[in-house]
């Protein structure tokens, strides 16, 4: 399989896991782009923000076209993610690749053992 097959196939796994769960696409996306396109991992994870914010804001129109979304806790939600996303931004340029990619392990780990556990 080609690099633009392998990135293709990986995008849609991507998709569709931000699809059903509303999220977590970025775990999936960062690691392929890092280890399929061998992207350097700074590159990765401003790509993968750049990718998700309209799958997700696409997600979210369907969630509530389809009656699944509260604007009495969405909207809150949403101004946090806003002002994380800025501050991570801002983050990603300062950290090095080694504390960035250390971090997103972490979070991913706690993320498991979270879903796993309680």
């Amino acid at each position: 399989m080609n690099q633009k097959a392998k990135l293709g196939v990986s995008g849609a796994a991507a998709g569709l896991v931000n699809g059903l769960f509303g999220g977590g696409g970025g775990m999936l996306v960062v690691p392929m782009l890092t280890f399929l396109s061998k992207m350097p991992v700074k590159n990765a994870h401003a790509t993968a923000i750049l990718i998700i914010l309209p799958v997700s804001a696409l997600s979210g129109i369907l969630y509530a076209a389809f009656g699944n979304f509260s604007l009495s806790s969405g909207l809150p939600v949403s101004a946090g993610v806003l002002a994380g996303g800025i501050a991570g931004a801002f983050l990603l340029k300062k950290l090095s690749a080694k504390w960035v990619s250390a971090v997103f392990a972490l979070v991913m780990l706690a993320a498991g053992l979270k879903m796993l556990f309680f």
